[in-house]
């Protein structure tokens, strides 16, 4: 009973309360270390990054505008250089020869780069070439100042140096040429209509300087002549020269294109219409080809007649 009753009156087992669990004091130390170092860290990296976002957010200074000046400069002048030896010049007219297509004063854009393409000379253009035998003899040579030196070496003047003309191209290289009278002029037995001729001029001239010819242009050659018929020094008066009055195709410049200044006078210097038409030279072999057609035909139908006049009575009998 007593183990009976005791057994009902016992409450639950009692456990014994466990002590706190203690850290060491070492331990402790070490994690308070760990953990103020990981914070010292974590705030260290944060500032780290905001001065990293800081410099790079940060506008860099523009530099002078004096300090760039410079720099533009340099790569303007050999961007101009690089333009005048390689695309386009500027030459200026300095008398009336190619009046009225084109007038003193005026200031012409030459096209250098098809020339590097191996692209010669055409009929009906207007070319500037250098001077092949001395042309320009006598005439006035130009005292530039330091600017305009400086302005014609990057190519926006043109170059008092260089002795170069401008003319108009006739003929190239295997065509025939002639002027009689007083016209029109011929290229390969074809007459030209020269509405660019200068006004009361006549296409040929009767003069016994060089204004009535007939010339074939050697290959690699062209034949020359201003607009202004009666007051330009082409190529029919330098026959007698080296080069005969011809031009090589070596000395060309380049094609001009078109009139840029002034600017009232502002237009393109197109091909002439009357330089569409077939001006080709007919070669030998066409020639002889088209001489021996004929004969061909005039000798066979001989043939035909003849056979049919021998076998007629031999038929009949």
């Amino acid at each position: 009973m007593a183990v009976g009753a005791r057994s009902g009156h016992e409450g639950p087992e009692e456990r014994p309360e466990r002590p706190e669990e203690t850290v060491p004091p070492a331990a402790q130390d070490a994690v308070e270390d760990t953990g103020t170092a990981g914070g010292d860290s974590g705030d260290d990296d944060g500032k780290t990054e905001v001065d990293g976002d800081d410099a790079a957010s940060k506008p860099k200074k523009p530099r002078s505008f004096w300090k760039e000046l410079p720099l533009l400069i340099g790569i303007a002048l050999v961007l101009a250089l690089l333009i005048k030896t390689f695309l386009v010049q500027a030459f200026s007219i300095p008398s009336d020869s190619m009046q009225n297509t084109l007038q003193q004063g005026d200031r012409v854009l030459v096209d250098k780069l098809t020339p590097w393409f191996g692209s010669e000379p055409e009929r009906g253009e207007v070319v500037v070439f250098h001077d092949p035998d001395n042309w320009l003899a006598g005439e006035p040579t130009p005292n530039p100042n330091a600017i305009q030196k400086a302005l014609s070496w990057i190519g926006l003047m043109p170059s008092a140096e260089e002795k170069d003309l401008i003319k108009r191209v006739i003929g190239v290289g295997g065509d025939t040429i002639e002027c009689k009278g007083t016209g029109p002029l011929r290229v390969n037995g074809k007459a030209l209509n020269e509405p660019y001729v200068y006004p009361g001029n006549t296409p040929c001239t009767m003069d016994d300087g060089g204004g009535q010819f007939k010339l074939k242009v050697p290959e690699d050659k062209i034949w020359v002549m201003g607009d202004h018929r009666q007051n330009s020094l082409d190529s029919r008066y330098h026959q007698q020269d080296k080069h005969k009055g011809f031009v090589p195709v070596n000395n060309v410049v380049g094609r001009a294109i078109v009139v840029a200044w002034p600017p009232t006078r502002w237009s393109t210097l197109p091909v002439p219409d009357t330089f569409d038409q077939d001006l080709s030279a007919a070669a030998p072999g066409a020639l002889g080809l088209a001489g021996a057609v004929p004969l061909v035909l005039w000798r066979r139908r001989r043939l035909t007649v003849g056979n049919t006049r021998v076998s007629g009575p031999g038929t009949a009998g």
